[in-house]
């Protein structure tokens, strides 16, 4: 494999590029300044201005949102999975028809698997410009956005409307539905019924992992954090560890499914077939399967990296066992 084969493979947090438009809600005061990356996959940018840095398809999407103070991000569902970490900040999740059902505060490096089927959302709660890494299930990230009537009402109130072939068009721009494509319809009151008000216990109990706790359970191996056997049961399309100091992988293994690395602190000394770089917080690697790699801290102090693995599992709902 060439160098510059695998550098393409290797976007760091400097080079990310950002979509202002991603999204219905891009318009509406709140939710007006906040960034979309895609990094891995197609993702499910609602815009033709979304910029993709790595179009491999690997059987999960990986992405992430950026936001200043007090930006959020609207209510909305997948049937695939959405998992964040958070790279850089503080972030308040919420969760329900009106994000009332629920929430919690998420802080940097912990890991939150949301329950596929619930509107959610989330807002950067911190002090300055802030970053949530994605991992989106399914090669097409379970078919897009599924958002709560208000968000589609409200957009439309500030220019902005989504047709029913899940494409934005501008009024601001002076854009209009073409002839053939209809209004996005709103979800029917029989339809919500479908969405569950899922209680707080439930979703932080089950669903959600804490960084300091990954440090410490993985001193000596890979914390398993989301799969069969992780803190956070589920099987969604891929697994996800995390390796520590004491349990990164000095010796060059050979990956069998495709693998992403993900640094949540520290930096990371990572070979690829024998071509090195050094990854930190917000940068990502994409190791295909055959690929030989290996991936170690580089410097002494605090070092974390979360570890994404595609399996053989149906990307779709949350898997309660």
């Amino acid at each position: 494999m060439s160098k510059s084969t695998i550098s393409s493979r290797i976007v760091h947090y400097g080079e990310l590029r950002p979509c202002k438009t991603a999204f219905i809600d891009a318009h509406t005061p709140g939710s007006d300044q906040k960034e979309n990356f895609t990094i891995v996959g197609g993702g499910v940018s609602e815009s033709p201005d979304q910029h993709v840095h790595i179009t491999d398809k690997v059987g999960f999407n990986i992405g992430a949102a950026g936001q200043p103070p007090k930006c959020r991000n609207s209510l909305h569902s997948h049937t695939t999975a959405e998992v964040f970490f958070v790279a850089k900040g503080r972030w308040r999740f919420f969760w329900g028809r009106y994000g009332t059902a629920g929430e919690f505060i998420a802080e940097e490096g912990d890991i939150f698997n949301i329950p596929t089927g619930i509107f959610r959302g989330f807002e950067n709660v911190g002090q300055d410009y802030g970053m949530i890494m994605s991992i989106l299930g399914g090669d097409d990230a379970g078919g897009g956005v599924t958002w709560a009537p208000q968000v589609i009402e409200d957009a439309q109130a500030h220019g902005l409307m989504l047709g029913d072939n899940g494409v934005l068009y501008d009024s601001k721009k002076g854009q209009e539905l073409p002839d053939n494509v209809r209004p996005m319809p709103l979800l029917t009151e029989e339809q919500l019924k479908g969405y569950p008000e899922v209680p707080v216990e439930e979703v932080v109990g089950k669903y959600v992992a804490r960084y300091w706790d990954l440090m410490a359970l993985s001193a000596n191996k890979p914390a398993q954090v989301i799969g069969e056997n992780g803190m956070i049961m589920d099987k969604p399309g891929f697994e996800v560890d995390f390796l520590g100091r004491g349990s990164s992988v000095t010796e060059p293994v050979v990956a069998e499914k495709p693998v992403v690395l993900m640094p949540a602190s520290g930096h990371w000394r990572v070979s690829i077939d024998d071509q090195e770089t050094t990854l930190s917080n917000g940068d990502t690697a994409l190791v295909l399967s055959g690929e030989s790699y290996s991936v170690q801290p580089s410097m002494t102090g605090q070092a974390g990296l979360y570890r994404i693995t595609a399996t053989d599992d149906p990307a779709g709902a949350t898997w309660t066992g």
